[in-house]
């Protein structure tokens, strides 16, 4: 079997490895049948010791600032009023959530 060339592992695909490693599979079965390196097994299985949360197990890039929340809170004012800026926005979202944000990361939530 080919190695799997993806730097991202999906949440489904992450949560059937630890279903797998939980009912007593070991970390050298899982790369041979999945076509995963045997490393990335042994990260998921140790973030998942650490936290025991199986979702966002592989992430890559930089941590996102707003939760889906403010990112939701953002679009109501937004479709209001149409006129309102994203340092309008911004400002706004910083008053009430405490989160602070740019205009330019308020212009890619919407």
């Amino acid at each position: 079997m080919v190695m799997a060339q993806e730097k991202h592992l999906d949440d489904f695909l992450c949560g059937r490895i630890i279903g797998r490693l939980e009912c007593g599979r070991t970390q050298l079965e899982e790369p041979k049948e999945l076509g995963i390196a045997q490393s990335v097994i042994s990260r998921l299985w140790q973030r998942f010791q650490d936290d025991g949360n199986v979702s966002r197990c592989y992430s890559t890039g930089r941590p996102r600032v707003t939760t889906p929340h403010e990112d939701r809170y953002l679009t109501v004012p937004a479709k209001r009023n149409r006129q309102s800026t994203a340092s309008d926005l911004s400002r706004l979202l910083s008053s009430a959530t405490g989160t602070t944000v740019s205009r330019q990361t308020v212009y890619r939530r919407l």
